[in-house]
């Protein structure tokens, strides 16, 4: 590797990682921003995006030189010449991925733990899904629906409940998606900060009809318009009358059949 002007190495690996960069965040990837998490994932997902462009940028401008300065010569058919490691290189090949992969960890932990931080006045709404549907029950005010409705600027907490096959809840302007898996509660928080209507996705593969599995979702004006919405909802079926519930353990089909 000696004889490497080195400038000019870093400087084509800076303009490649911004042109790289840029072409990949012009484009609105992820589309309207409707809670208080959207904005903090939009931009982990850019700085992951930066720093993959820049692994990119590195590997092909390698490539590149040594493909132009190692070239064989026309008419060349002799052995070249034996390489016996550069200990430098091999350093850098080793601490640079590292700290990329670090830094990314960190990060992404950072912006979790904020995501996922508790306001001591959430709402719980607990999140059945079985195929190919989804209802939803609301202890606040004891009643359910098959249709989502919360209020906006309120934190959410989503009590995840699977009655079969693995399911995943995903609002696109929300940003989070939670697997719902069989035997275990799973846990989303959202804090809505648009009002409107949106469309609830499985985005986990649980059977021939999953492209259907979807259900609307409406962010109510306030508090008080979700009450009087929920006001008008069916009360919360007793075990025994919803006939399948939350699952006290791991489920079968067999156990599911019963």
């Amino acid at each position: 590797m000696r004889g490497i002007p080195l400038a000019k190495l870093i400087a084509a690996i800076i303009v490649l990682t911004v042109v790289t960069s840029v072409i990949m965040l012009i484009p609105n990837w992820n589309g309207e921003q409707a809670s208080t998490a959207a904005s903090k994932i939009d931009t982990l997902l850019d700085v992951m995006i930066v720093l993959s462009s820049f692994v990119f940028s590195i590997v092909m401008v390698m490539l590149v030189y040594a493909v132009w300065k190692w070239r064989a010569k026309p008419g060349d058919e002799s052995d070249g010449a034996p390489i016996h490691g550069n200990t430098r290189l091999e350093i850098a090949w080793t601490v640079i991925p590292t700290v990329i992969v670090l830094f990314g960890a960190v990060y992404s932990w950072i912006t979790l733990d904020n995501i996922e931080a508790h306001d001591p006045n959430r709402m719980v709404v607990d999140v059945y899904s079985q195929q190919y549907e989804w209802h939803f029950d609301y202890p606040e005010t004891g009643t359910t629906s098959r249709e989502l409705h919360v209020p906006v600027d309120r934190q959410i907490e989503f009590r995840m409940h699977a009655l079969d096959v693995i399911h995943s809840f995903w609002v696109p302007e929300w940003r989070i998606k939670k697997d719902n898996v069989p035997g275990i509660t799973t846990r989303a928080y959202v804090t809505p900060t648009k009002t409107g209507d949106f469309t609830l996705v499985c985005t986990e593969l649980c059977g021939i009809g999953h492209a259907t599995m979807r259900a609307p979702v409406v962010v109510e004006s306030s508090q008080s318009a979700w009450q009087q919405w929920a006001a008008s909802q069916p009360p919360i079926k007793s075990d025994e009358q919803q006939g399948e519930k939350l699952p006290s353990g791991p489920t079968t089909p067999k156990q599911i059949a019963q």
